[in-house]
């Protein structure tokens, strides 16, 4: 894989989700690693990190006095010193952790994106309690204990589980298929199941390049019926200074954190008191969705897509048709019983496109029929799994739907990747991975169309000239699919739009058309979703921007400041004229000018325009720019044209 580098003015590294070893996905938790982000999903659920660090080394810069270092921060997967560290780092602070407190029981412990965890059923852990393991841990690693590796029988760590009296570790060794079982060692002093890998000693992790992060609460087994274990989230790098540079990237990341962002600058909430997971937007993000609403509405119709609206609310019987019931069924609400028949709330949009398509009879001359909505959908999610806009329980997704002939797959994905860049790079994102998932082992629909759907989705990247891994048996268990991930600021990669072929739906609601031989064929159908979800990608543009929006897509474009308030009359009539030309203005008054304008600062207004008696006398208005510093002073219809410039062309003032 490509390395692709990226520069921050503080040193930066990517935060992310947990990614579990393939070797402990027969006893991971998985409810409670679910990431927090509401992802494009037609019907086969796969976890996705909320942001990968899927290159094999990224390259940050670190301010040192005058010099600027370059430090190269390394990734599991471009270190297997890294990866063998940080799953070290796991079973230390586990030993660790028994050493302080002897009636903890232990459970897993994996390495992860940024550094590995591990899951104790014990009382509550407190800050003060990581320092407390943290000096054992460094004890651990000083005394460089050998990492000893050892076979035993089943009934031989039968035996040994049930002498420590550790009941999680039996049920894992119940999951546990392979033959012989593993131990891993450390030095005379303590043992764990696993399959490794480890380094050779404890003497080979830096000490000062480890660091515990936090305490969170899982449910073992991700079941909210089990019980809630204490995990504990540690950071380990290979040397002091790639820790440097992951802490600085940890401010930025807090920085920008959509969630203090949303509050602050008054975008949007979530009322407890209306329950957890809903959004509320405010006034100011609402402005926002309504730009990315009108763009996207805009983009659509002039590629030839029809707009639908479909309610909420559907017979239980028609997610019993589409398959959800059975497979989709823990991300469902309860259904709801009306006049003696259930209903359910949507968790997909697709049945509903199916049932327009349904209402008539369609030829071979009609295709492709492309349909989309902004459409709710609500799922199910544990409330110790939300997390601001990126993982909710209502949402609006972006879905469409294309209802074609094979010999058109590849046009239309072609289109559609077309469509995907034209939305992206008009809210700032260029940069993306390309991921193919092709044909797994259980699948439904024949070979042949399998190959032609894939060569076709082949063939419309190699035309689009976008590079792309393949994810060999990595699709859908209905078609294959293409997933798109952007880029952010800071370098973060984030799963928004996915293109997927389907050959499932189409059989299970019996849609047809009739061929040009007045025979009944049954059609192609692609689901994509190009922003994924409004809310998760209004969460992105936040933290990408550090809220610092781009002029056109700003909630309030200027701010009209009034020395004092004998200027007021003629700043509300400026902001009005502001506003008769499509420019969302807005007075701020009361206060002295500096604070006013501190106020503009902090709620990152891009323009303020300052009044006073000069100003009044002249019909002017001077003008402060966030992006562009003093801009002088300008006559208001100058001010007005130059901002409807800047907003034509996305620019900055």
């Amino acid at each position: 894989m490509a390395s692709t580098l990226f520069t921050i003015p503080m040193a930066t590294t990517t935060l992310s989700s947990s990614s579990i070893p393939s070797f402990l996905k027969f006893h991971t938790p998985f409810r409670s690693l679910r990431f927090p982000t509401p992802i494009p999903t037609f019907f086969h659920r796969k976890f996705t990190t909320l942001a990968v660090a899927t290159r094999p080394s990224q390259s940050v810069e670190v301010s040192d006095s005058d010099q600027q270092n370059k430090i190269v921060l390394p990734t599991n997967d471009s270190s297997h010193t890294l990866l063998r560290i940080r799953h070290t780092c796991a079973h230390v602070m586990a030993m660790a952790v028994q050493k302080l407190y002897p009636q903890a029981k232990v459970t897993i412990g994996p390495w992860i994106e940024n550094g590995f965890y591990y899951d104790f059923d014990m009382e509550p852990l407190t800050d003060k309690d990581l320092k407390r393991i943290k000096k054992e841990m460094d004890r651990i690693i000083s005394k460089n204990f050998p990492l000893v590796r050892e076979e035993v029988s089943r009934d031989e760590a039968h035996r040994r589980i049930s002498a420590l009296n550790e009941p999680y570790k039996m049920e894992i060794l119940e999951g546990i298929k392979e033959e012989p079982i593993t131990i891993y060692h450390i030095g005379e002093e303590w043992w764990d199941l696993c399959a490794g890998p480890h380094v050779e000693s404890t003497g080979n992790i830096n000490r000062n390049a480890v660091e515990l992060e936090s305490i969170a609460g899982a449910y073992w087994r991700g079941d909210e019926k089990k019980p809630m274990l204490q995990r504990i989230y540690g950071t380990a790098w290979e040397n002091e200074e790639q820790l440097k540079a992951y802490l600085h990237f940890k401010e930025e990341a807090k920085r920008r954190d959509h969630r203090r962002l949303g509050q602050d600058l008054d975008l949007f909430s979530i009322q407890e008191d209306a329950g957890g997971g809903l959004v509320f937007w405010h006034p100011k993000g609402a402005i926002v969705r309504h730009i990315i609403e009108d763009f996207w509405k805009k983009v659509h119709i002039e590629r030839g897509y029809d707009l639908l609206y479909t309610p909420h609310v559907a017979k239980a019987d028609l997610w019993k048709i589409s398959g959800h019931l059975d497979f989709y069924k823990e991300n469902m609400y309860d259904q709801m019983s009306i006049e003696d028949e259930l209903y359910q709330l949507r968790p997909m949009n697709c049945p509903y496109h199916i049932l327009v398509y349904k209402r008539k009879l369609h030829s071979y001359r009609e295709f492709p029929i492309r349909v989309a909505e902004l459409g709710t959908v609500y799922r199910y999610e544990l409330s110790g799994s939300l997390h601001g806009l990126f993982r909710v329980r209502g949402f609006t997704q972006d879905d469409a739907h294309i209802f074609c002939l094979e010999d058109q797959i590849k046009d239309e994905i072609r289109g559609v990747l077309d469509l995907t860049e034209e939305t992206l790079s008009q809210f700032g994102f260029d940069k993306y991975e390309i991921n193919l998932s092709t044909q797994p082992e259980k699948s439904v629909g024949e070979d042949d169309i399998w190959e032609k759907a894939t060569a076709a989705l082949k063939e419309a990247l190699d035309d689009k000239g976008w590079a792309y891994q393949i994810d060999d048996g990595g699709g859908a268990f209905y078609g294959p699919k293409i997933d798109v991930k952007i880029e952010d600021a800071l370098g973060r990669k984030w799963q928004c739009s996915t293109i997927q072929v389907d050959f499932n739906l189409p059989q299970r609601f019996d849609i047809t058309y009739v061929d040009a031989n007045s025979e009944k064929k049954r059609p192609i159908m692609i689901h994509r979703a190009v922003l994924g979800s409004l809310e998760r990608f209004f969460g992105v543009l936040i933290e990408h921007y550090a809220g610092d929006f781009p002029l056109w897509l700003s909630p309030v474009q200027a701010r009209i400041l009034p020395v004092t308030d004998a200027q007021l009359e003629y700043c509300k009539d400026v902001t009005n004229k502001l506003k008769k030309y499509g420019i969302r203005a807005e007075i701020c008054h009361g206060e002295r000018l500096p604070k006013l304008i501190r106020n503009a600062e902090k709620q990152k207004i891009p323009l303020m325009a300052v009044v006073g008696a000069k100003e009044i006398e002249t019909q002017t208005v001077t003008v402060r720019s966030r992006f562009g510093g003093e801009l002088g002073t300008m006559p208001v219809d100058v001010f007005i044209s130059r901002i409807k410039l800047a907003i034509e062309n996305t620019a900055s003032l």
